[in-house]
């Protein structure tokens, strides 16, 4: 829906002008590399360093559930932590006073790691059916599952903080995949569709949408295999987003206007 420009005296068009979702405006500034064989789950930046998470579905063998730091320059993720993909399938991450947070799709687990090092250091759970996406406001996890709802959750004890349920103008919004907390909104992925939201983190209603209809384009253009749109990062210093899809050839960084 787009806000109309000029007045209507129609009452039922002035209504849906009112209540319409602002599109945000972008404007791309740069492109990377990105690795074509990553289902890629979640993106994260910290410290200056870029982390990627990645999935592997069972009808595709060649890919791999591992989380790691990319060589923003060449795309390849250098070091990395493999999972087990027969047991777990690797989703969203979040990066907390250097412990790195990684869910699992269906096996309602997730793991901890030291970021300067990669080890493992723990294990946790959690009771949603399934995991999807996750970031933290530097104090919780904030964590989607598929569904309309986040969750919050306490770092330390697993504990849920609370729960809020997504919507636009009254309607449940579900499909919510990977999330970025930016500065008292979560921007989120909707799973399938090329539209990043952008979501009131203490009401749970969007107030803005990013169409990124064009970007996906481009991505599919150069690398016809590629497929939804999933991945959002963003960096403090610059003020800038970084996007990207399963299997994308690019990560696309982007200015918010």
């Amino acid at each position: 829906m787009l806000l109309h420009s000029c007045v209507s005296n129609n009452k039922q068009d002035d209504t849906a002008s009112i209540n319409a979702v602002p599109r945000l405006s972008y404007k791309l500034v740069n492109t990377y590399p990105h690795d074509t064989s990553a289902f890629t789950e979640g993106v994260a930046w910290y410290k200056g360093k870029l982390y990627e998470s990645t999935g592997s579905p069972d009808n595709m063998p060649h890919t791999k559930s591992y989380f790691g730091v990319v060589d923003i320059k060449s795309g390849v993720v250098k070091n990395k932590i493999e999972l087990d993909r027969k047991i777990f399938f690797g989703e969203g991450i979040a990066i907390i006073n250097d412990t790195v947070f990684q869910l699992t799709y269906k096996n309602r687990k997730g793991f901890l790691y030291n970021v300067n090092t990669l080890q493992k250091t723990g294990e946790f759970s959690y009771n949603n059916k399934e995991g999807w996406g996750l970031t933290t406001d530097g104090k919780s996890l904030i964590m989607s599952d598929g569904t309309d709802m986040i969750t919050w959750i306490d770092p330390h004890s697993f504990k849920v903080e609370k729960a809020l349920r997504v919507s636009e103008n009254g309607n449940a919004v579900s499909n919510l995949n990977e999330l970025e907390y930016i500065n008292g909104y979560i921007f989120a992925n909707v799973y399938t569709t090329n539209t990043i939201v952008k979501i009131n983190a203490e009401t749970g209603e969007i107030i803005g949408k990013l169409d990124l209809w064009n970007i996906d384009k481009m991505a599919r253009d150069e690398y016809p295999k590629a497929l939804h749109m999933n991945g959002i990062a963003y960096d403090s210093t610059t003020n800038k987003l970084l996007v990207t899809g399963k299997m994308w050839p690019k990560y696309f960084e982007l200015e918010l206007l």
